[in-house]
């Protein structure tokens, strides 16, 4: 009896084992479980994301009509209930699940979310989005004095970043930055007078030299493709290419465009993003006007803000701008918590001469349609936010992951890990997918353009660009090679 009873234990624990080994593979491999708290526009589109990539994702909120589109449109499980609740947690299957992602409208309901979540499953990796400036400070103090939470994430500073970076690149659709700013990948619009217009895009090196642009991708009549040495370029298309930040000048000249120094800048809408964007402004000594409709918030901005001009009314009254001098401010940018006053005050402020509007949209259904209404210059927190969600989910060492064109495509910054399939060998031996395209690499203070005799070193940042449907088998060649014995 008490052989047998031995016997049951030993092969219990090795039943244990095995089955810790699989976890550990399945971990290692492209397998992804992730709960989501939050079935809101955020957490509806980084569930759309990640289902298409067939990872295994569950979605929890309390709002039954939100939960009814996740089910309908998406391939996921959904469990009606409180993202703070352990028992909801539970049956979401916390316990095997890789992420936890806390993406609802309530800051608090997402730091709770956490809390339980780390109390219930202490190995799941959370992250929070977080958008009240009150919080702002404390950042380090929740991932230092509170394990909970292992990354925080608020759109609101990374739309501010993403207005600062098309600010400073006259005509750009999209700015992405990597290696601390000295890498930048743009997205620029081809004009009729472009030296591009009708060229190949192999004759690029001929033709302009040291200032030929390493093109990644081009938006033709709304669709990314990853262009050919034979396409030619073409009035109309959005061309993404990479640059060295210290060499953006010569390129953009390409594109008809000159870089100028920003000297006045009018923010419509008051609000939390509005006042983060003055502050920043502000700091670079660029002489900044908000125009905010609510008298209350004129007079907690005045309080407020250094040098920032308030002014109390409209966005959309004509006169008022008029009285600003709006054909001599630099940039406009529109950031009201509703969608059609932004669209309306930048069509106007175009129409009465201002040549850079940036316009906040937050619904994604409007995304599309901008460029057909001449507003290309588009910011959104909630995509602001799914970029920063997928650097943290991405497989491998990704250092950071931006979306492109309504999610289109993907830039991915990672660090090629010694063991991984791309490291040791010639480019044009590696097998990067269909679709996907390696534009960069930094080595140490070295930015490199690769060509196909480039070898990638272990520990190098390499930039890749990559078409939605490229993007999990650019993550499979980011990890590291599993080896079984």
């Amino acid at each position: 009896m008490g052989a047998s009873c031995l016997s049951e234990r030993r092969s219990s624990i090795t039943l244990n084992t095995s089955l810790h080994a699989v976890s550990q593979i399945l971990i290692r491999s492209n397998y992804l479980k992730i709960v989501i708290v939050g079935a809101g526009e955020v957490g509806f589109h980084i569930a759309s994301r990640l289902a298409n990539e067939s990872k295994d994702v569950v979605v929890i909120d309390k709002d039954e009509n939100a939960l009814r589109r996740v089910s309908e449109n998406l391939d996921v499980q959904v469990i009606r209930g409180s993202g703070s609740s352990p028992s909801v947690l539970e049956d979401a299957g916390i316990k095997a699940a890789n992420i936890l992602l806390a993406v609802t409208d309530s800051d608090e309901a997402n730091l709770v979310a956490c809390l339980v979540a780390n109390i219930v499953s202490p190995t799941t990796k959370k992250l929070a989005r977080i958008r009240n400036a009150d919080y702002d400070n404390y950042h380090d103090h929740f991932r230092e004095f509170a394990p909970h939470i292992d990354t925080i994430i608020n759109p609101e500073i990374e739309v501010v970043k993403t207005i600062e970076r098309l600010i400073q690149v006259p005509g750009a659709l999209d700015v992405a930055e990597f290696a601390e700013g000295r890498l930048q990948l743009i997205g620029m619009r081809i004009e009729k007078g472009s030296e591009l217009n009708g060229l190949k895009l192999a004759d690029f090196g001929s033709r302009f030299g040291d200032k030929a642009p390493l093109v990644a991708g081009v938006v033709r009549e709304e669709q990314m493709i990853v262009p050919r040495g034979s396409d030619r370029m073409m009035a109309g298309d959005i061309v993404y290419f990479i640059s060295e930040k210290n060499k953006l000048s010569g390129v953009l000249s390409l594109f008809g465009k000159e870089q100028r120094p920003l000297k006045r800048a009018i923010i419509v809408g008051g609000g939390r993003i509005g006042i983060r964007l003055a502050n920043l402004l502000e700091a670079k000594s660029i002489h900044t006007k908000i125009i905010e409709q609510s008298q209350k918030k004129c007079r907690y901005l005045a309080d407020r803000m250094n040098k920032t001009v308030i002014l109390h009314g409209d966005g959309s009254d004509q006169s008022l701008l008029q009285e600003e001098n709006i054909q001599d401010t630099d940039v406009l940018v529109t950031l009201t918590n509703d969608e059609e006053t932004n669209i309306l005050v930048s069509l106007l402020a175009k129409r009465m001469g201002v040549g850079n509007t940036i316009t906040k949209i937050g619904k994604f259904s409007y995304l599309p349609l901008m460029g057909t209404i001449g507003l290309e210059q588009v910011v959104s927190p909630r995509l602001s936010a799914i970029d920063s969600i997928l650097q943290h989910i991405r497989k491998g060492k990704v250092l950071s992951a931006i979306s492109l064109h309504g999610e289109q495509a993907e830039v991915i910054e990672a660090l090629a890990l010694p063991t991984s399939e791309i490291v040791g060998k010639p480019l044009m031996k590696v097998s990067f997918p269909k679709g996907s395209l390696l534009i960069g690499i930094l080595r140490k203070d070295d930015v490199i353009i690769p060509s196909g005799k480039t070898i990638i070193e272990p520990d190098d940042r390499i930039i890749i660009f990559a078409l939605r449907e490229a993007v999990p088998k650019i993550e499979k060649l980011l990890t590291v090679k599993l080896e079984f014995f």
